[in-house]
């Protein structure tokens, strides 16, 4: 289905200009795994001395590349680093020939390129429960050694998309202590997208020099506020998987730079805010901000409640201000609530205040509001301090029609 779907309404004019990050290569080509007369499968590949982080998804129900990934961050760095990404299928629910699978690549990876099993981290995207034919990805890394090059970016975003509409880029550059430093990253991602890491792949490259511990802790939190904030349909994958590795070419020590997390969340979050533009069958973006919780837990939930609402999501299609369906999706979410100092936004619009509709409130005004491609939805719970802000898109027709002919 990658491919074949109109570009989203909401996707950026093309894909960006990327920098080229020193000390990784890239390459994809086009093995077949389910798809015909496209890229992919991507390959990777960073220099001795990269420092490799991740964070993945906490479903139950895991992938076998996801588990095997887990257990290699931390391996010692003087040996490099590949990342082997095909698309089409998962290899999710597949017991233990899932695990040969991995297996397979892993080390046909490390053959070809000469990295250690241990520093080779594999993902796959797709179909849930159908065995990966893996002698086809294996057959292609050959052409895909003698193919890296630092300027492949754009085709390895193209090779691991799905029912993606569009390849997704983000970068940025600092200043670390005199120094350039330069961050490029590409994801995937369209729908079953829910926190928990939000079907969602992530590759992030930096120049930047940081130990494997630091760069953990700094991505770890960095996710919790970006992709962990993000959700199309309320769903969390099997194989969502996000890998950011530091080559250390710049010589900048970031351990304690500001301005380097910075620029690290602006890649990220423009990156979550990419996947949410092209959330299957989306026509607006959305931004939900809740303020006045008694908790920051309870402003997330809050948040997240109204978000993952398809009575909301759908009036947000329907360009209907239907200001009920957030009281609503507020009273059902668990958190601490009370109806007499709820207030609510749409846009600039005051609709609700303390409790009643607004005396001054205008359906028009709020109506106008809905027509546009960009939502901002505000619930101040009037119980406290926190705050919360996460992004999702409407549900439309075009939802069921993608999702209900997937495998097919």
């Amino acid at each position: 289905m990658a491919g074949t779907l109109p570009r989203a309404p909401l996707a950026p004019a093309a894909f960006p200009e990327m920098p080229i990050i020193d000390g990784v290569s890239f390459a994809a080509a086009s093995a077949g795994v389910k798809y015909t007369d496209r890229l992919d499968v991507m390959l990777a590949t960073c220099i001795p001395g990269t420092s490799v982080a991740g964070v993945f998804t906490r479903s139950a129900t895991r992938s076998a590349p996801v588990l095997d990934c887990q257990s290699k961050l931390g391996n010692p760095s003087d040996a490099g680093a590949a990342i082997l990404v095909n698309a089409g299928n998962s290899n999710a629910f597949t017991g233990r020939q899932g695990d040969a699978s991995v297996e397979s690549i892993v080390s046909a990876v490390a053959d070809v390129t000469g990295v250690p099993d241990g520093r080779v981290f594999t993902a796959s995207t797709g179909v849930i429960g159908e065995r990966l034919p893996h002698d086809r990805i294996t057959a292609k890394l050959a052409e895909l050694n003698e193919k890296l090059a630092p300027g492949s970016i754009h085709d390895a975003a193209q090779a691991i998309m799905t029912t993606d509409t569009f390849a997704k880029g983000a970068s940025a550059t600092c200043d670390v202590y005199g120094t350039a430093v330069s961050i490029a990253g590409i994801a995937k991602g369209s729908g079953m997208i829910a926190p928990d890491m939000a079907t969602m792949l992530v590759y992030i490259f930096t120049d930047a020099s940081i130990a494997q511990d630091d760069l953990q802790t700094l991505v770890s939190g960095i996710n919790a506020q970006t992709f962990n904030c993000i959700t199309v349909d309320s769903d969390t994958s099997t194989s969502d998987t996000l890998i950011c590795a530091a080559t250390g070419a710049s010589g900048a020590d970031v351990t304690h730079s500001a301005d380097f997390a910075a620029a690290l969340e602006s890649v990220m979050l423009d990156l979550a805010h990419q996947v949410v533009k092209d959330g299957e069958g989306a026509t607006k973006f959305v931004e939900i901000k809740v303020t006045g919780a008694a908790s920051a837990e309870d402003a997330k939930t809050h948040a997240m409640s109204i978000a993952n609402s398809p009575l909301v999501k759908t009036a947000i299609a329907g360009e209907d201000p239907n200001w009920g369906r957030i009281v609503m999706a507020v009273g059902k979410s668990g958190a601490a609530a009370d109806r007499d100092t709820l207030s609510i936004w749409f846009g600039d619009v005051l609709v609700a205040d303390h409790g009643w509709v607004s005396p001054d409130y205008s359906e028009e005004a709020a109506a106008a509001h809905m027509q546009g491609d960009h939502i901002s939805i505000r619930a101040d719970i009037g119980l406290g301090e926190e705050q919360a802000t996460v992004w999702t898109c409407d549900l439309t027709h075009g939802y069921i029609s993608i999702n209900a002919d997937y495998r097919s």
